[in-house]
């Protein structure tokens, strides 16, 4: 069993997505109906860049939500396709869309004013994002509450593998958290290169602002299960959808507890569509034993179709039963 998984922000680079556009026509039509809906050349953004001009958030979020759902395209269009799905953060958009509860068109307008929304909810406010390693989540959340209590606020945004979690809040909160972490027993507690706390309550203002954009968005059932960041439960009713997305802006990433969720639905083989081998990498710290395979240009869809020709033939069988 299949599910596909969805990279979020960070993952992006220039040239992401362009030779998957050049080659398979499913996947220049993406590009082209997610460019019209915003009026920007997303594929010629992520062929030129600049860097600094991709990484900016309200630009980030479509262009990645773009190439991720033109990388899936392709590979349903070859016959590998899920029976479940999930993303990391902006990644949630995509397996919606994967799962058709969300068209692209109407994903690409929310997630451009999502970037915007979230950027602008801390303006002129210092604040910074650190990855925790070698401590459980429980542990990291133990300090984060000490030090919230004593200087501004710093929290849990992602727990994304065993040992690996991300904090983020005021900048002085995420130094002195880093600090006491390493003192408890971390390996390592990093900054990270971002422009903004995601996923914590410094969020909120973003969140309110998106719920009345999402309340106009149509949304449609799920064709597969989806499972939440928020969560970490699978999902297909259309208003859950909705209420979960924009709870997601403001609640931590449970995205070890959302890849052991897709197991236990049967997932036994995870494709991460889109750019870059993060997801792959926290599922095996995850799950050592499942398949993994990252697929962003055409020869990792090559070497894809290689492995998994005997699972698609049993899925089509099973289908035509």
């Amino acid at each position: 069993m299949i599910a596909f998984v969805f990279p979020g922000q960070g993952a992006q680079h220039v040239g992401m997505g362009v030779a998957m556009a050049e080659r398979f026509p499913q996947a220049r039509r993406v590009f082209d109906e997610a460019s019209a809906a915003i009026d920007l050349d997303l594929l010629a953004l992520c062929r030129e860049g600049p860097d600094e001009v991709l990484r900016e958030t309200e630009n980030t979020q479509p262009a990645l939500l773009a190439c991720s759902w033109a990388v899936a395209a392709v590979l349903v269009a070859h016959g590998i396709a899920p029976r479940c799905a999930a993303g990391l953060s902006l990644g949630e958009y995509t397996a919606l869309v994967a799962a058709g509860a969300l068209d692209l068109a109407d994903a690409v307008r929310v997630v451009r004013l999502r970037g915007r929304f979230m950027q602008e909810a801390v303006t002129g406010r210092a604040t910074a994002m650190a990855a925790v390693l070698g401590l459980d989540a429980e542990a990291v959340e133990t300090v984060c509450r000490e030090v919230t209590g004593e200087v501004d606020v710093v929290e849990v945004a992602n727990i994304n593998a065993p040992g690996q979690v991300v904090i983020a809040g005021d900048r002085a909160a995420v130094d002195a958290a880093c600090a006491r972490l390493r003192a408890r027993g971390a390996r390592r507690a990093v900054p990270l290169a971002v422009s903004a706390p995601f996923h914590t309550s410094l969020m909120q203002a973003a969140a309110q602002r998106l719920a009345p954009i999402l309340a106009a968005v149509p949304l449609r059932a799920a064709a597969i299960p989806v499972v939440a960041n928020v969560t970490a439960e699978p999902v297909q009713d259309a208003h859950t959808i909705r209420q979960l997305l924009i709870a997601q802006v403001a609640r931590p990433v449970r995205w070890e507890q959302s890849v052991q969720r897709l197991h236990r639905l049967g997932a036994t083989t995870f494709v991460e569509a889109g750019p870059g081998t993060t997801l792959a990498g926290l599922i095996r710290r995850t799950l050592p034993h499942v398949r993994v395979l990252s697929v962003a240009t055409p020869a990792d869809l090559d070497a894809a179709r290689a492995v998994l020709a005997d699972a698609v033939g049993a899925d089509a069988g099973e289908s035509r039963g």
